[in-house]
């Protein structure tokens, strides 16, 4: 097994990548932390991996104390950290005209600036093991569509604070630090969202091929399976890259002027 005995955080892990990520974990022999802010959601990833396997915290990732406690909670139920992903994050549509200060503020609490701070609170004790961190980013931190403004701006920061510690924290403390850019992947939020646009219920069903050249989208497995890599000792000393996880050359492609238009996020 890939993973076996390493123990890891992965916050946003109650539903979509995050599970995914944290479900595979568990079958690659990790134990982990799981986080999210739906209890209900929570326990039934609990009653599926376990107790022996993993444990449950339910809060705000962006609240003051919530990295540490995250951090503390590792430890206390399995005696060391190995990793931590970064997976928790506010989808949200917006464009100049609807983004306020206080919600550019609340994307980059979420989205940027509490990945940092778990980075900090998780730091001495993925000193101690040689550890790493994956921060799950988007293929929007390039620039983004025009109605996921915020959204885009937070992963854009997101992805140059991977570079930068991936530098610094590889050199300084032995702690690798990479990021993967997830495409657009079929979560149980990214139905929901969608259907709440005037989509019709299977609108994944039928996508242009511009959007979907396989003839679908991702499935959080996929991401999740590309985790493992950079979870584990395979990716050796690689630190501070990004990998775009999508099926098309998402920079530099010019959709055919006859595409149907349909927003796509991570």
């Amino acid at each position: 097994m890939r993973l076996e005995n390493k123990v890891i955080i992965v916050t946003g892990s109650t539903t979509g990548i995050g599970k995914a990520i944290a479900l595979r974990c568990v079958a690659e022999g990790a134990r982990v932390v799981i986080h999210g802010l739906e209890e209900a959601w929570g326990k039934d990833v609990m009653t599926e991996l376990g107790n022996e396997k993993a444990v449950l915290h339910i809060e705000d990732i962006s609240l003051d104390g919530t990295p540490e406690r995250l951090v503390d909670l590792a430890i206390k139920t399995f005696g060391r950290l190995d990793a931590v992903v970064n997976n928790a994050a506010i989808v949200a549509s917006s464009d100049i005209h609807t983004t306020d200060k206080n919600f550019l503020r609340k994307l980059l609490e979420v989205n940027t600036i509490a990945p940092y701070a778990l980075i900090k609170a998780a730091l001495p004790f993925l000193t101690l093991q040689h550890g790493c961190v994956l921060n799950i980013g988007s293929v929007n931190a390039y620039s983004g569509e025009p109605n996921l403004f915020a959204y885009s701006v937070s992963k854009g920061a997101l992805m140059t604070l991977t570079r930068n510690l991936g530098d610094t924290l590889h050199r300084e403390n032995g702690v690798r630090v990479n990021q993967i850019n997830p495409g657009w992947v079929l979560t149980e939020t990214e139905k929901k969202r969608k259907k709440d646009h005037g989509l019709a219920e299977d609108w994944y069903k039928d996508l242009p091929s511009v959007y979907a050249p396989a003839g679908r989208i991702l499935w959080p497995s996929e991401i999740a399976a590309a985790a493992v890599y950079w979870l584990g000792d395979e990716s050796g000393p690689i630190s501070g890259q990004v990998v775009d996880l999508e099926q098309h050359p998402f920079i530099g492609r010019n959709p055919p002027k006859d595409s149907t238009t349909i927003h796509k996020s991570k």
